[in-house]
């Protein structure tokens, strides 16, 4: 069943104060998610912060979760091994606020407090579970550089591992106050759990198409509750995407010989070419799909189910085009750490006044 969540209204940026707040640090944002593990390193800058690091590692840490609702070893190793990568690097930037955030995996687990306890005890992260309106927040916060001042509105995506969030935005184009998040629907498919629960053989055979049906029937009451498909016919939505299968397809699209994050960071993926590389995809065998460039080894057995998911989403939501973000969560995460830095320090500063 579809969970709806409502979002808090986004807080503007505190203003800069030289070697105080945000700039007196290094900051570390930790993401793991059901299928990634993700981490930067950033310092702050004019126009937000510059990368000085970053890790990313498929861990799958979801694997198995839809049939046995726990965590199993084999997948509690490859994230503790991805989070002790992760510390390194923070330890070797010397970077003074971190937050480590983790998603559907371990808000569906029975066993995420023996997990986090785990990591805790081998790591040194402190793994803060986050529900599903936070994570809307977070990934709104990162996408806004990507936002079109001409749209009333944005509708944002993110297929995640565990879960799909789709994220119902007011822009609030020129106000001070930023984006507000309208509401979100978050719901119990993403590339590894409908991965898993389809099998490969079904994905790339007839029944495709029976699940994109199973999928966009989710979003209906969503759509219909806030009349988005309304505000689609009159050209007032941008949408985004931000995920592994986004920004898959889209490399795929623009033909990379291999991923580039910076060429395919803001690009534009129509939906007739989702859905021409969907269609291309599901007639490569496996050993093909772990071939094409883009693809790889360790998103061969997964991309057919993102492209279900998205080819949904599509459906349900006739924009035509969608803003490729690879981006999300951890430019978030880097946003509110450095909003807080800003806000401890004025607070410092009255009470010392």
């Amino acid at each position: 069943m579809a969970r709806h969540f409502k979002s808090r209204r986004m807080t503007p940026r505190s203003r800069f104060m030289p070697s105080t707040g945000r700039w007196a640090h290094t900051y570390g944002a930790i993401d793991l998610g059901t299928h990634n593990c993700r981490l930067l390193v950033a310092r702050p800058s004019k126009n937000g912060f510059r990368v000085i690091d970053s890790f990313s590692r498929i861990v799958r840490l979801g694997e198995g979760i839809a049939s046995t609702g726990r965590l199993n070893e084999a997948a509690q190793r490859r994230a503790i091994q991805a989070l002790q990568a992760c510390m390194e690097k923070v330890r070797f930037r010397k970077a003074t606020r971190i937050r480590a955030i983790t998603t559907e995996a371990c808000r569906q687990a029975i066993n995420a407090d023996q997990f986090i306890a785990r990591v805790m005890s081998e790591t040194g992260v402190l793994l803060e579970v986050i529900g599903a309106r936070e994570e809307a927040h977070l990934a709104i916060a990162g996408c806004v550089p990507l936002m079109e001042e001409s749209k009333k509105y944005a509708l944002v995506f993110d297929i995640g591992g565990g879960s799909t969030q789709v994220i119902w935005v007011r822009t609030n184009a020129g106000n001070k106050q930023g984006p507000e998040v309208i509401d979100c629907i978050s719901i119990p498919y993403g590339v590894v759990t409908l991965g898993e629960q389809v099998g490969l053989s079904k994905l790339a055979g007839p029944d495709f198409e029976l699940w994109v049906e199973k999928i966009a029937s989710l979003f209906q009451d969503f759509d219909q509750q806030y009349g988005i498909s309304s505000e689609v016919a009159k050209g007032s939505v941008q949408m985004l995407g931000t995920s592994g299968t986004v920004t898959t397809v889209t490399g795929i699209d623009l033909g990379l010989p291999h991923y580039i994050r910076s060429k395919v960071d803001g690009a534009v993926l129509s939906f007739k070419s989702a859905e021409d590389i969907a269609s291309r995809l599901r007639s490569m065998t496996l050993q093909e799909r772990e071939d094409c460039p883009c693809v790889g080894k360790e998103r061969a057995d997964l991309v057919l189910a993102g492209c279900i998911i998205l080819e949904a989403i599509c459906q349900v939501w006739q924009v035509g085009r969608l803003c490729v973000a690879d981006r999300g969560i951890r430019e978030g995460v880097l946003i509110d750490l450095m909003a807080a830095a800003d806000q401890e320090a004025e607070e410092n500063w009255s009470h010392g006044s």
